[in-house]
């Protein structure tokens, strides 16, 4: 599978590890959160088929994070986007 990464082009996926669902950039605040608030962030997540947005970290590159998205039946890679950039449009700084 081939990744088309926003500043080095077309990369394999092997140089690249997955860190699970993208969702998890919009972190709730530890200290403001509801403890079930905390507990859904930690330990529910979506088995979805087809497709889905996950974080993906460039380990054998630049060390870079992304969010791919991909259908997870086939593994068409529909979509690459720089995770700083999703972040910040979501009014994160992370």
């Amino acid at each position: 599978m081939i990744i088309d990464h926003p500043l080095l082009g077309p990369r394999d996926a092997a140089e690249f590890v997955v860190k699970g669902d993208a969702s998890l950039i919009g972190r709730p605040d530890g200290m403001t959160a509801s403890p079930e608030d905390m507990h859904d962030y930690m330990y529910l997540r979506d088995n979805t088929a087809g497709e889905h947005r996950e974080l993906w970290y460039h380990e054998q590159g630049d060390r870079s994070w992304l969010v791919v998205t991909r259908n997870t039946l086939t593994h068409e890679v529909t979509k690459v986007e720089l995770a700083r950039d999703v972040a910040r449009a979501q009014g994160r700084s992370r």
